[in-house]
């Protein structure tokens, strides 16, 4: 069932739309992703935590849900914001139309609004705070002010709000078979806000993967002895995430094999001595080109992150492996005395380009060699 929505931004631009899900109101820092499939895996993306997605595709919610698609166990988004919202999917894997899977998680949807007035917004002021919600429970004026009352994420630490809470094993291999994986080199992951489809290619590469809290002790970590290390993506500012910056230097001084992606690409580098920063906009979609340094091969690839590893502040033991061919930024890194590297976009897609999975392949290789010793 639609009612009346608005979309308020904090420099005081509103959009009134028609909005589905759940009846309420929600902050959020705005972004806008550039994916042409596959939502259902981008607002159960951990990494949108507090985060409210404009999708550019203009026709939203026509291939359904279905529980596969998943990338964490509930909508991590605080609100969705499309131009053309789908009442009546078709596709034969869909089990629940996209308004019940938003109702079930307690998330609304605006439908109806000029999504690329909006990205333009987003494009020449930048991401802004912004309050999503039904008219019946917020007016224009209360929404702006709230919109305006939000903190933004620039200092906000939300790995340790989205982390697992219990220690668990995962050894579940990729779709369609998930078949569980015959090698054995555990592994522990911190999960920052990990995604199934990680955790997956994971299992693929090195066998057992021990899923841990963010800020479980490196004594606890190291009790498990493992053969590797892997720093999860997630939301928020990676500064305040002390704890796990800590952890990880101390692995690096062990010499145990350590693979970063997302927020865990700039927690290893905050690790090494570098310093990051809150981008304009960000980067958020599937069609990102990306180079290796070394081999200039272009990979299209998957992205989905607020802030960036500032470039300038690299150590000198510290390489740069990939740079985006969008804005130059850093990609990806790798030090030159620790078997350690780490990449920025998301290597499992889910959704996005595969290409560059090569890195769990170049993680299983560094994994296998530490076991030997």
């Amino acid at each position: 069932m639609s009612f009346p929505s608005i979309l308020a931004f904090e420099d005081g631009s509103v959009f009134h739309g028609i909005g589905y899900g759940k009846e309420k109101y929600d902050v959020g820092e705005i972004v806008f992703n550039t994916s042409m499939s596959g939502y259902q895996e981008i607002i159960t993306d951990p990494s949108y935590k507090k985060q409210i997605i404009t999708f550019t595709h203009p026709h939203i919610g026509n291939t359904g849900t279905n529980p596969e698609d998943n990338e964490s166990n509930m909508v991590h988004a605080s609100g969705v914001v499309v131009k053309n919202f789908c009442e009546k999917p078709s596709n034969w894997r869909s089990s629940k139309t996209l308004e019940e899977f938003l109702l079930e998680n307690d998330v609304m949807a605006i439908s109806n609004v000029d999504t690329r007035q909006i990205t333009s917004i987003l494009r020449e002021k930048g991401a802004q705070n912004c309050c999503i919600g039904s008219l019946s429970k917020i007016t224009e004026q209360d929404a702006v002010k709230k919109a305006k009352e939000f903190s933004g994420l620039k200092g906000l630490d939300l790995a340790k709000v989205v982390s697992t809470e219990k220690y668990f094993i995962w050894d579940e291999g990729t779709w369609p078979n998930h078949s569980q994986s015959k090698i054995d080199y555990p592994v522990v992951a911190l999960d920052f806000g990990i995604k199934k489809n990680i955790l997956r290619l994971l299992s693929d590469s090195v066998g057992k993967v021990h899923v841990l809290n963010a800020k479980t002790s490196y004594d606890e970590i190291i009790r498990l002895n493992p053969k590797g290390l892997f720093l999860s993506n997630g939301p928020g500012d990676p500064e305040p995430c002390d704890y796990a910056i800590e952890n990880i230097k101390k692995f690096l001084e062990n010499k145990i094999p350590i693979f970063g992606i997302c927020l865990g690409h700039q927690l290893l580098a905050l690790a090494a001595g570098a310093k990051t920063f809150k981008m304009k906009f960000g980067h958020h979609g599937a069609n990102h080109p990306v180079q290796d340094s070394h081999t200039k091969e272009v990979f299209i690839t998957s992205q989905n992150h607020g802030f960036a590893v500032d470039i300038d502040t690299l150590p000198k033991n510290v390489k740069i492996t990939h740079k985006s061919l969008f804005d130059k930024s850093l990609q990806g890194i790798e030090l030159t005395d620790r078997p350690a590297f780490s990449f920025q976009g998301h290597p499992e897609a889910s959704p996005g380009p595969r290409e560059i999975q090569i890195l769990f392949k170049k993680f299983h290789a560094m994994v296998e060699e530490y076991a030997k010793t």
